[in-house]
């Protein structure tokens, strides 16, 4: 496995990987970690930075007030949840506090990262923007928006009504398809991704490599 890191004055080959929300991102992502790529996960950032003892917790108990603190110390995230995605205005606040620490830990995870190229697991990059020239491609895990909903309502235990709210303040499946260099299909199984992953991983360990010897 390669150092992504080491190579001096090199941008590293990186991928930008997004979805709507009960795509499979994480299934797809961790699919490609178990085949050498360094994995960066700006969702798991975020959580990390809004449990006890987080970098965000004081600007967010200033911001917000006590009452989105949990009794734990962690920022109580359906509170927030339902209260960012009711008022726009919140929203905008709360990433006022989140992103830039996103930006300098995801940043910090970079240096340190190894394996044979890279992926930022960026749940809204097609919405940020700046993910298109800080990334060499982007990959679109891609899947019906029935499909979307029936996962997220087993899994977090939602009503229809809530997940298309969480799927209307999200781009739209068109807009990411339009942004996507590569796409993955995943309205089946596991079984049926891996011929996919499979055939990217060969191509993007091709292009690390090129990307490598270019900068020699």
């Amino acid at each position: 496995m390669n150092d992504i890191s080491s190579t001096v004055g090199a941008t590293p080959f990186s991928i930008g990987l997004t979805g709507g929300i009960g795509s499979g991102k994480t299934t797809v992502a961790d699919l490609f970690g178990e085949r050498g790529a360094a994995l960066i996960d700006t969702d798991a950032i975020a959580h990390q930075l809004t449990t006890p003892g987080g970098a965000a917790i004081d600007a967010i108990r200033a911001t917000f007030g006590d009452d989105f603190i949990g009794a734990d110390g962690a920022m109580d995230r359906p509170r927030m949840r339902a209260h960012v995605f009711a008022d726009a205005g919140a929203r905008k606040r709360l990433e006022a506090v989140l992103h830039p620490l996103i930006r300098s830990e995801t940043a910090r995870a970079a240096q340190a990262a190894r394996g044979d190229y890279l992926i930022f697991v960026v749940p809204l990059l097609v919405e940020s923007q700046q993910w298109r020239t800080r990334t060499s491609r982007i990959l679109v895990v891609d899947c019906s928006e029935e499909v979307q909903i029936a996962r997220v309502m087993q899994r977090n235990g939602m009503t229809r009504a809530q997940v298309e709210a969480i799927m209307k303040a999200q781009a739209t499946r068109t807009e990411r398809l339009a942004a996507a260099d590569d796409v993955i299909e995943n309205n089946g199984d596991t079984a049926a991704l891996l011929p996919q992953i499979e055939r990217l991983h060969a191509l993007y360990l091709a292009m690390a490599k090129t990307n490598r010897d270019g900068h020699l």
